[in-house]
């Protein structure tokens, strides 16, 4: 699971990376670990899908035959960010792992 902290700070990278991350190609600036960057920006895709879905799939109710009961309830989260975590590595929303990406490479790139 993902602390406070590390939602803040992907979420303020992200808040930087949006706004720069229009359809530009770029590569890691020297010393820039582009897995790492790869793996940050699949988090913050990660986190924001699992918040749609975690919308969508509160108006979804139960099949009392073969659903309910508190395991349901305990374990949908995590099922939830299962399936973020899952449309992350695809890409996100059109592409938004790979736009995030780059942007934060920009701004590495500002920062060197």
């Amino acid at each position: 699971m993902m602390t406070v902290t590390d939602q803040t700070s992907l979420s303020s990278q992200a808040t930087l990376a949006l706004g720069t991350a229009q359809n530009r190609t770029a590569t890691a600036p020297a010393g820039a670990d582009p897995e790492a960057l790869r793996k940050t920006s699949e988090k913050f895709v990660g986190m924001f899908m699992s918040q749609m879905f975690s919308q969508m799939f509160s108006g979804v109710g139960t099949n009392s035959l073969f659903g309910g009961g508190q395991g349901e309830e305990m374990f949908k989260s995590v099922l939830i960010d299962e399936y973020g975590k899952a449309a992350a590595k695809q890409g996100g929303l059109g592409g938004m792992t790979d736009q995030i990406m780059h942007a934060l490479i920009a701004q590495q790139e500002k920062q060197s």
